[in-house]
């Protein structure tokens, strides 16, 4: 049995929240200025063996994790022992960079540097069908078999767990969360992110560098929509069950489908929609 993870409620650091000022108008009332708070938006830069992989926006904090679950989603990593080092980027002097990581991996792990340069290009090319988007994932990632249950009474309390730990979110109004749970509904991890697939990168790649994947007995919940990517990162971590507090897409949907996965949408107010698998979302424990 692995060490179950403790769940994270601590309050946002300061890298993830910045200072402004505002000037309040309201209808009939006075301009006020006022101080407000932000969520901090900063690119990072993600290298693998030296060589620029992806440079994403994100919410700076948990960086480690981000890099551990892109490439994990990415197909690039499978095992703990894949990683041997992730850190920020030195330079002639031995000065770190900023925004910039450096993953090293194990020499038995290929990476075809063109083939994820064109695979990037065709996932954000709208002339790239559904299907072969599908077929694509599965070369990596293939379809779950899990007899995995979960009681609705669990599932319909997850989002108020969700909100109530959303630290920045109450601060700035700003960030999407991503989540953990496992089968008795407590809270594993969960991370905020100015990016939704940042939240989800982060949370999987925190179980990644831990040793707790695969999340077999486990629900991924994201505050906003899920999406195709999100969907497939949830693969990638062997995950049975994704629910989000608002509306899936149709090649969210259709990649559920075919990957078995459980597909919860508009999880909110004591009611939920089910897309896909509804098998696994029972009545009693």
């Amino acid at each position: 049995m692995k060490p179950k993870l403790p769940p994270r409620r601590a309050g946002p650091g300061d890298s993830e929240i910045e200072p402004c000022s505002v000037l309040r108008c309201q209808v009939a009332a006075p301009t006020e200025l006022r101080n407000d708070l932000l969520a901090r938006e900063e690119p990072l830069e993600i290298r693998v063996r030296g060589r620029c992989f992806a440079v994403t926006m994100r919410t700076p904090g948990h960086d480690e994790e981000l890099a551990a679950g892109f490439l994990l989603g990415e197909g690039i990593v499978r095992n703990r022992g894949d990683i041997i080092e992730i850190g920020p980027h030195r330079s002639a002097e031995g000065a770190g960079a900023e925004n910039l990581l450096n993953v090293f991996l194990a020499p038995s792990v290929e990476v075809d540097f063109e083939k994820l340069a064109r695979h990037v290009y065709a996932s954000s090319s709208c002339g790239l069908c559904g299907k072969v988007s599908i077929e694509s994932v599965h070369q990596h990632f293939a379809p779950l078999k899990s007899a995995f249950t979960l009681p609705t009474q669990i599932l319909i309390g997850l989002p108020t767990k969700l909100r109530t730990a959303q630290s920045t979110f109450g601060l700035t109004g700003g960030s999407h969360a991503a989540a953990i749970f496992d089968e008795r509904g407590e809270l594993v991890v969960l991370r905020e992110d100015v990016g939704r697939h940042n939240a989800v990168d982060k949370v999987l790649g925190h179980g990644f560098l831990n040793e707790f994947l695969p999340f077999q007995r486990h629900v991924l919940l994201v505050s906003g929509r899920s999406s195709f990517e999100i969907v497939q990162k949830a693969l990638a971590a062997r995950i049975p069950i994704v629910a989000a507090v608002s509306a899936p897409s149709s090649l969210a949907v259709a990649f559920a489908k075919e990957s078995g996965l459980t597909l919860v949408g508009f999880l909110r107010e004591g009611s939920f929609n089910l897309y896909s698998h509804p098998e696994r979302i029972v009545e009693n424990g």
